[in-house]
């Protein structure tokens, strides 16, 4: 055990002390917090540039009136024809427009939008949403409906979810932040399972490369070089995990506290496209009282997700580390460790992409709750599933077996470990593993 220690000791403090550590510590949450800064401001100034003058042609005659300018766009009326005002826009070529309203648009309930480029998708929207207002509230009239009595008419309906616990208690069930720390969790799991577990596969390949190998494992055991090496680099993800965290936290409460305006966000999720996410996160945002999201997020069970997120993960990274290393053991480099990375992770990815859809959207249907118990998917599956709610003896049945996998999968990669750190110049085959595995001495 004391020399374990020696190498996770060794393996810790000589990555940490690394420029590239230390660069990459304070460089990603930087890089992410710039990459969204940028994408907020670029967004919300073509929107501001997206600005358009729309010239109305309108045969119809009552149309073009009941249109209104908004920030988006301002229509104009002109007294030239069709002919002239096309000649004139190709002459100018600025960010200016004709709608052509025709006789016939109650029945066809089509218009045209001549530009000299591309159009906004955004400045269409707006303007068919417009014409059909106009074209429902002829159709009102025709019926002999009164538009005052209906447009007065608004209802607004709020679901509260309630769950039942086992005590026949209700309680909020909190839909929405599971959704998100659902999907938070997927990404960060799979993401650093995938990067650290790799990095314990390239650290073996330096060192075998290097011959470095044969000096260290004169004086340790191979078993014990290998689950040094897991954990010294494990605890280096998981110091550098833990300081991005706290990093992004903060860089985002003081950007969202000092610098952007909350009624700047509302617009530019407002003047996305409908259907957008963006929009109906913002829409959903704004139909919620303060108080009643405040107290949702209150009410949400943080602790229990927090603890079983560091288990899983510690799990599932001593379980894929177990795996890479026994393939980094078996290849002189990382042109032929390529060929094992996307079996190892096929299991992860293929869990990751399953979370966006079918997981979250059926926590608890036979597909999730299987994916939870197999350990190869368990260290996401199961974390999705959480924030919704599961029975802690799935939890701990999951961790259980996610354990015991780990234990036999380091047995396994141990003796595939102790053989083939010592092989060079000789491609691994499958038949050449199972080979070492069965030797004896």
């Amino acid at each position: 055990m004391h020399k374990i220690l020696l190498i996770i000791q060794r393996e810790y403090l000589s990555r940490v002390k690394k420029k590239s550590f230390i660069v990459m510590t304070f460089a990603v949450p930087l890089f992410f917090f710039a990459l969204y800064a940028g994408m907020f401001y670029l967004t919300k100034k073509s929107f501001k540039d997206a600005h358009m003058e729309v010239f109305i042609v309108d045969q119809q005659g009552d149309f073009g009136a009941n249109l209104k300018s908004n920030k988006n766009i301002t229509y104009k009326s002109s007294s030239l024809s069709l002919e002239e005002q096309k000649k004139r826009l190709t002459r100018e070529q600025d960010k200016q427009s004709i709608l052509l309203i025709p006789k016939n648009i109650l029945s066809t309930q089509r218009a045209e939008l001549i530009t000299t480029g591309k159009t906004s998708f955004v400045v269409q929207e707006i303007i068919s949403g417009q014409l059909e207002e106009i074209i429902r509230e002829k159709e009102y009239m025709a019926k002999g409906i009164d538009l005052n009595m209906i447009q007065s008419i608004k209802p607004k309906v709020e679901i509260d979810a309630k769950e039942i616990t086992v005590d026949g208690e209700e309680r909020n069930s909190n839909t929405a932040i599971a959704m998100g720390i659902g999907v938070g969790l997927a990404i960060l799991v799979y993401l650093s399972l995938f990067l650290y577990g790799a990095q314990v596969m390239r650290g073996i390949i330096e060192e075998k490369s290097n011959r470095i190998i044969e000096v260290i494992i004169s004086s340790v055991k191979p078993f014990q070089l290998m689950m040094g090496k897991i954990v010294g680099i494990g605890m280096v993800g998981l110091t550098q995990f833990i300081m991005w965290l706290i990093l992004t936290l903060g860089l985002f409460v003081m950007a969202t506290t000092l610098f952007i305006n909350p009624q700047d966000m509302q617009e530019v999720a407002a003047t996305q496209p409908g259907g957008s996410n963006l929009g109906t996160v913002s829409k959903a945002m704004g139909n919620s009282e303060s108080a009643s999201i405040l107290a949702s997020i209150q009410s949400f069970n943080f602790s229990e997700v927090i603890v079983f997120f560091f288990l899983f993960f510690i799990a599932g990274y001593l379980l894929y580390s177990a795996i890479f290393a026994a393939a980094g053991s078996a290849v002189d480099n990382e042109t032929e460790a390529n060929q094992f990375s996307m079996p190892i992770t096929m299991p992860l990815l293929l869990t990751y992409i399953l979370s966006f859809g079918v997981i979250i959207n059926d926590p608890n249907g036979p597909i999730a709750t299987w994916l939870s118990f197999i350990p190869f998917t368990s260290p996401i599956a199961m974390l999705v599933r959480i924030p919704f709610g599961v029975p802690l003896w799935q939890i701990l049945t999951s961790l259980a077996l996610l354990i015991l996998t780990f234990l036999f999968i380091t047995w396994v990669a141990a003796r595939i470990y102790r053989v083939g750190i010592l092989i060079y110049g000789k491609k691994a085959s499958l038949k050449e593993i199972i080979k070492w595995f069965n030797y004896k001495n």
